[in-house]
């Protein structure tokens, strides 16, 4: 208990010391940029006020010790810093700041000294059908966790990959502080290595069902509107109908659906269990019809309903009877109505501008600028970083119902048809409730991280009375700027006026832009047209290179095969010409005849041979010579006789080549 005590005497002085420092009266929304920074008093003032960090931090030293900033590494105690004048968080809250609070934060007595305790960072860690919960220091490592989980798993840290960080892959010697985790973090283990059991399997797949997203297509047949909404699979179908309830103004009790499977019986089951459509589902819904008698206004009725009020109801009949709210109390329609433009704490901020849309559709008409669904950051990224043809101004509309100027600003500014269609033409146009403090709180920290700390510092001085605002934002090549802020209390000429003047700034801009723009893209296109052409001269040498190998490659085959011919012819001569009988001498007691050949090229070939010698003999002595028989044929002059077709098998003297006889070589077509 007392540390308990003593821990939130420390908040108290940290409050103090934070409101001091920035000048934020708002106790509410101080508590909640503290909380976003885990109560870290530096990085909270730095996230108001980044620009006077060097300053900030030379005023929190110790007075006694060296120059240092103040951090986790400093081995001194940290002097915190607290205006003399508030000893306590409410005096600090009630008295005003001084001139200088905004930028130089007061040096403080260094009597008060709160030691800086290290930040514990808490991981939800899943491995399989098991889950572990680990604590360490944020000086720790990611080695550390995996250790943690070889003792408690049984799983070797060579085999774990933890996954799950925001920053993608990390190594085991990464520290956690350079990561900048949030408080509560969840993790999961993989071991690709190790084969999951039959029943981990079943497990694995039941959560990777309960991690998808259900695309709900909701038609009202009521306003003949659709709407296109994502639920995650682990949202009831209670929850979706609460949900459209908020969107159409139909309460749960009065909603009649089409499209709900027939296992979908219970409301308590989540959408994984209940059996619609994965990914894409359609359903209807339209508000319950009820007999002509519960309509009638009787005074019967009417104590029912003003007794069931009493009991702690919500009062939504009124507005299914026809009868408007600010009629029975006899006030504005911003002060009763039944839900807000925006709901608070909303966990996604394209859900909480869908709410935003159709609940100022809702209030001033279908007539309005159509709001970007989506973050700021993806807002800004619609407007300031496509081409330059195509960019365009950001507005951005702040809405605070608690304002007496939000209805006419809506109902006769900002749904005026010259207005709706300016901003549509020129502007992306998105929206934002400032009415709950934790919204705005959120609001601010998105505008600092997007626009800096100028810009959240300059909504932070305007009062309610002067909501609502339209901040017009042009982005620029180095840092966004805001080229106007329109308060509520304008008129729809003026108002028009401003957004031209607005839209001559940024055409001018635009302008050099585009030309810039032109020039980058004709020196990329003539690089573009220059690498091209020395590609394709590459691709035409190496073609040409290919083709005179592919030549040079064909002239060596064909030589070669040229030379084994001839080689073959050569040997073959060789060996007939060996093989051919011996010449017989005149003389000879046998006859013989005298062979006389004409070549092709004018010289003769003359030799004996016996006249009982075969033809055959005859063709291989001039095949011999390099006139083989299948290339050339043998004549015979007078008369003219075709040797070769004769049989190889006869003898001279049957083919009548004795006693001589002079033949000539032909060469065959």
């Amino acid at each position: 208990m007392a540390s308990d005590t003593g821990s939130n005497m420390d908040r108290e002085m940290i409050l103090a010391d934070f409101q001091a420092c920035t000048g934020i009266d708002n106790i509410a929304e101080a508590i909640t940029l503290l909380e976003l920074n885990n109560w870290d008093l530096v990085a909270a003032i730095n996230g108001v006020i980044p620009q006077e960090n060097g300053i900030l931090q030379s005023n929190f030293t110790n007075e006694g010790s060296q120059t240092s900033p103040f951090g986790e590494n400093s081995q001194a105690a940290a002097t915190v810093p607290t205006a003399p004048t508030a000893p306590s968080s409410r005096a600090a809250s009630s008295s005003p700041p001084s001139s200088s609070s905004s930028a130089f934060c007061p040096i403080i007595p260094s009597r008060q000294i709160v030691e800086r305790q290290p930040r514990m960072l808490n991981f939800h860690i899943e491995y399989r059908t098991r889950s572990v919960e680990v604590v360490l220091e944020e000086a720790s490592t990611v080695g550390d966790i995996k250790k943690i989980l070889e003792t408690e798993l049984q799983v070797p840290v060579s085999k774990m990959q933890l996954k799950g960080w925001k920053s993608g892959d990390v190594s085991d010697s990464t520290v956690l502080r350079s990561l900048h985790l949030p408080k509560n973090n969840s993790l999961y283990v993989l071991t690709p290595d190790i084969a999951p059991s039959a029943t981990t399997s079943q497990s694995s797949v039941q959560q990777e069902t309960l991690n998808q997203s259900y695309l709900l297509i909701i038609s009202n047949r009521e306003a003949q509107r659709e709407y296109s909404l994502n639920f995650p699979a682990t949202r009831t179908i209670q929850e979706v109908k609460r949900n459209i309830s908020d969107l159409t103004n139909i309460p749960v009790r009065h909603q009649q659906w089409d499209g709900w499977p027939a296992s979908a019986s219970d409301d308590s089951m989540t959408l994984a269990s209940s059996g619609i459509s994965y990914p894409c589902h359609h359903l209807s819904v339209c508000r319950r019809s009820y007999p002509a008698t519960a309509l009638e206004p009787t005074e019967e009725c009417t104590d029912v309903h003003m007794v069931s009020d009493s009991e702690g109801d919500d009062f939504e009949d009124a507005s299914e009877f026809g009868v408007d709210e600010s009629e029975i109390f006899g006030m504005g329609s911003s002060s009763c109505r039944k839900s807000p433009m925006m709901p608070e704490n909303s966990e996604n901020e394209g859900d909480a501008l869908l709410h935003f849309t159709a609940e100022f559709s809702s209030r001033y008409g279908d007539c309005h600028p159509v709001f970007y669904i989506g973050s700021l950051e993806a807002a800004s990224h619609e407007a300031f970083y496509g081409k330059a043809r195509d960019r365009k101004l950001l507005a951005i509309y702040l809405h605070n119902d608690d304002s007496v100027l939000s209805n006419v600003f809506c109902s006769q500014m900002m749904c005026a048809e010259s207005i709706v269609s300016y901003l549509s033409q020129n502007f992306i146009t998105w929206a934002w409730d400032v009415t709950k403090e934790a919204n705005k709180a959120r609001l601010l920290t998105m505008c600092t991280r997007h626009f800096g700390s100028v810009v959240a510092q300059t909504i932070r001085t305007y009062k309610t009375d002067q909501f609502p605002l339209l901040l017009i934002v042009m982005g620029k090549r180095t840092s966004n700027e805001v080229l106007n802020v329109i308060q509520g209390n304008t008129t729809v000429d003026e108002l028009m006026m401003r957004l031209m003047g607005a839209m001559e700034i940024f055409t001018a801009q635009q302008q050099e832009d585009i030309r810039d723009e032109d020039e980058r893209e004709a020196r990329e296109m003539v690089k573009r047209e220059q690498d091209e052409a020395y590609r394709l001269s590459l691709e035409a040498d190496r073609k040409k290179r290919e083709a005179q190998e592919r030549e040079e490659a064909e002239q060596v085959r064909q030589e070669r095969i040229r030379k084994e011919q001839e080689e073959e012819r050569e040997a073959i001569r060789l060996s007939l010409e060996q093989a051919l009988p011996p010449e017989p001498k005149e003389e000879g007691g046998e006859p013989v005849s005298k062979l006389r050949i004409r070549t092709p090229s004018g010289e003769f070939l003359e030799r004996r041979f016996l006249g009982s010698c075969k033809l055959q003999v005859l063709f291989d002595f001039v095949a011999s010579k390099g006139y083989p028989s299948d290339e050339f044929k043998l004549l015979t002059t007078f008369p003219r006789r075709n040797i070769t077709q004769l049989d190889p098998a006869w003898t001279l003297l049957e083919a009548k080549l004795f006693p001589q006889e002079t033949l000539f070589l032909e060469a065959k077509e």
